[in-house]
């Protein structure tokens, strides 16, 4: 079947963009041709440098006729309305059918040929293309990532002409810039002459396969001289984008830059060069060579490259050095610390130094959680954040953390202080490891939860895909945390020593927000803002704030000393967002692990904020529902719970409480009192011991009893003592399961 190639040349394109394009091109094209019928055509894209390429395969070569049934008015309904339908579907009446009372028309409708529809489907596709950035160049008005400079369009062999800002369609491409260039550009029939005249000239046009030739080439470098290639899937996507003819080169540095910091040497390669850093294996350390990939073969084998490449990356080491040497002299740590007051974090939640305060606070209060020392905690904290005014971080923004970790060692501070520094931004994604030292722990935990309570407080949520504060990945981080530590606090706890550490700070949080909360409760500020909740938390009175009697006289409101009594209200309104939105993350941590995001709801249901205990119970719940006896139990409960909804519409339902073996009763009855007596203690001591495996198995012994009984016995029995007694035996069966999870949340 005819083929449509399309190929769109221009300057080079960033390597950052080229995949998003390749499949937006694919996603335009698919779209377009399923408006004209085409919904099955096979589409590959193409994306490199200097060029976007698209192959459809498997196109007709035309529409099929169409016939279509429009509904039109309804019979007697105004004459307007039947002209007006009559005017849209070309039509008279005579040619219209009556069904039901209402008019319809049957428009047929000729296919085009799919050539003619190509055009206009590529005209809009340029001009559309959805670009992060684009430009205009000359006097033309399309927007394009880069000029845009040739459009080869084939049909079937054939050109389907089309003109774009003067650029005219053609048959023709082009292959390297350099190395092609005396073979010049290059007629094209199909794909497979397409393909082959860039191959000749020096283009490797899939992504993948260049890819492929810059890992191989790289490791036969370096495995030539007894090294590895330190491999970076980032580094190499992008490379891969910046060289159509990609040729890799080992390259030689200064060893006397080893004295620095790996990270710095490789960031330095990577961010500014976009070399691949070289390891010796048997040293078990960074070597003195680095990888770039060229984009052309060099007569020399790239000797001069190599070198040239070499000199411009000690200029750039001579900068990490001197940063380097600058940023370790003494004292550094106080004057950082004193930078980070003209520094704002955000317009509503002050400067960096008071950031740091909340955190230092925070940590304070997580520490004995964890088992750490609350006065090394905040300290840790309080200089976690000093190198963000050092010269490295400052060059290379990606090592923040990282370096202080390394300041603090080279002045002399405790490991565990530095390892705390250097750890409190993690887990900065799914793969980055979690702190386990205890310090670190409290630091990294108190990090993202000031960041997490401080940006709900001024209303900063993610909303769909936006999330400029990176708050989901701060909350997945201190559920990974939380979790892999086993650290066992409520997250109401949690929460609170978070919002009280942002209160008790100097930053306009404090004194905004705060603000906000007692002018809707009713109060007046009749003194001192800034320091106000310090005072009112430290001392436990409302210092300066009247409440406003509906008498009009005015009485100064006491506290009773508990940090966050004067904020219960406001409390109310912050926490259940931050929560769902915990649960929210957690679901998306245990979805990815494979456990059903409905046994997370139902044991959130249960009020329980203990991450920890939740996840416990989530994978005993998984693992009970798997089996017959839990699959049919949970039909009981449901039956159970149906049941008891529609009796209680008839009318108020029976006190709770333990059914009775009443005389005369079915066995079966008898037998699920039985069972429910037996299950009730054996369920409650398992729930305090936190053993929920043994809370699902004392609940399994009920799954035979519960299917005999509704089997067996009519609970709406016309002896009202008998259809209480059932009723109640219902609200046994179904509190005694609501006390493991709330079966009601969870789907068959």
């Amino acid at each position: 079947m005819p083929q449509l190639l399309l190929e769109l040349f221009s300057e080079e394109i960033p390597a950052r963009m080229q995949g998003n394009a390749a499949r937006d091109l694919e996603r335009m094209a698919r779209e377009r041709l399923a408006e004209a019928g085409f919904a099955d055509s096979a589409i590959r894209t193409f994306a490199g440098p200097r060029r976007l390429t698209l192959v459809v395969d498997g196109l007709p070569a035309a529409q099929a006729d169409r016939s279509e049934e429009l509904k039109g008015p309804k019979a007697g309904a105004p004459p307007q309305a039947m002209e007006g339908f009559l005017r849209k579907v070309g039509l008279t009446q005579e040619q219209l059918v009556e069904r039901d009372g209402v008019w319809f028309a049957t428009v047929s409708s000729k296919g085009k040929g799919t050539a003619d529809l190509i055009a206009p489907m590529v005209d809009q596709i340029v001009r559309n293309f959805p670009w992060p950035k684009s430009m205009k160049w000359g006097t033309c008005t399309l927007k394009w990532v880069r000029p845009l400079q040739r459009i080869l369009c084939l049909f079937d062999g054939t050109v389907v002409p089309l003109d774009i800002e003067g650029i005219k369609s053609g048959d023709l491409s082009e292959g390297h810039r350099f190395m092609g260039a005396e073979r010049g550009a290059f007629s094209v029939r199909d794909f497979d002459t397409y393909r082959a005249g860039l191959a000749s000239r020096y283009v490797v046009l899939e992504a993948d396969e260049r890819k492929r030739r810059i890992l191989d080439g790289a490791r036969a470098a370096c495995a030539a001289r007894g090294l590895e290639l330190v491999e970076d899937e980032g580094l190499l996507e992008e490379v891969s984008g910046l060289a159509e003819w990609p040729v890799p080169i080992l390259g030689d540095m200064d060893p006397s830059f080893l004295d620095l910091p790996p990270e710095v040497i490789r960031t330095s390669m990577r961010t500014h060069q976009k070399y691949f850093a070289v390891r010796d294996p048997k040293a078990g350390r960074l070597a003195p060579h680095f990888l770039v990939v060229a984009n052309i073969e060099a007569s020399d084998g790239g000797a001069a490259l190599a070198a040239g490449n070499a000199r411009v990356l000690s200029a750039r080491l001579n900068d990490a050095r001197f940063f380097w040497d600058e940023d370790n002299k003494p004292g550094n740590f106080d004057r950082w610390l004193g930078k980070l007051k003209g520094v704002t974090f955000h317009a509503k939640l002050g400067t960096m130094a008071d950031r740091v305060e909340r955190i230092a606070a925070l940590a304070s209060e997580i520490a004995p959680l964890v088992g750490a020392d609350p006065a090394v905690a905040e300290m840790a904290a309080r200089l976690a954040k000093a190198d963000l005014a050092s010269g490295m971080v400052g060059e290379f923004p990606e090592l923040q953390g990282l370096m202080g970790g390394y300041y603090a060692r080279a002045a002399k501070l405790d490991n565990v202080v530095a390892d705390a520094i250097h750890d409190h931004y993690r887990p900065q994604g799914p793969n980055d490891v979690v702190p386990s030292a205890s310090v670190s722990v409290s630091v990294a935990l108190a990090d993202k939860l000031d960041t997490l309570v401080s940006f709900f407080a001024i209303d900063e949520k993610p909303t769909g895909s936006r999330d400029p504060y990176a708050l989901r990945r701060a909350a997945l981080g201190a559920i990974r945390i939380i979790l892999e530590n086993g650290v066992r606090a409520p997250l109401d706890r949690l929460l609170s020593a978070a919002l009280a550490a942002a209160l008790e700070s100097e930053s306009p949080l404090a004194a905004e927000r705060f603000a906000e909360h007692l002018s809707a409760e009713g109060y007046t500020s009749t003194g001192r803002e800034g320091s106000l909740m310090a005072d009112l938390l430290r001392r436990g009175i409302s210092d300066g704030w009247d409440r406003t009697r509906s008498s009009g006289s005015q009485e100064t409101e006491f506290f009773d000393g508990q940090r966050l009594l004067e904020l219960e209200s406001y409390c109310r309104t912050l926490f259940p967002p931050l929560k769902a939105f915990f649960a929210d993350r957690l679901k998306v941590q245990l979805r990815d692990e494979g456990k059903r995001h409905d046994l997370v709801d139902a044991v959130f249901a249960l009020g329980d904020d203990d991450l920890v205990r939740i996840v416990a119970r989530v994978e005993a719940l998984d693992k009970f529902l798997a089996t017959e006896d839990g699959a049919n139990l949970l039909a009981g409960y449901k039956r159970a719970a149906n049941i008891l909804r529609s009796e209680e519409k008839k009318g108020p339902l029976p006190e709770a409480g333990r059914a009775l073996r009443l005389p005369g009763a079915p066995a079966q009855e008898i037998t699920l009192v039985a069972a429910l007596t037996d299950a009730t203690p054996k369920v409650e001591t398992a729930l305090a011991a936190e053993d929920f495996a043994a809370a699902m198995t004392a609940l399994a012994a009920l799954r035979k009893p519960v299917d005999a009984f509704f089997e067996d016995v009519m609970v709406n029995s016309s002896v009202p003592a008998e259809r209480d007694n059932r009723l109640r035996l219902l609200i046994q069966v179904r509190d005694l399961m609501g006390r493991v999870a709330d079966f009601s949340q969870i789907s068959r």
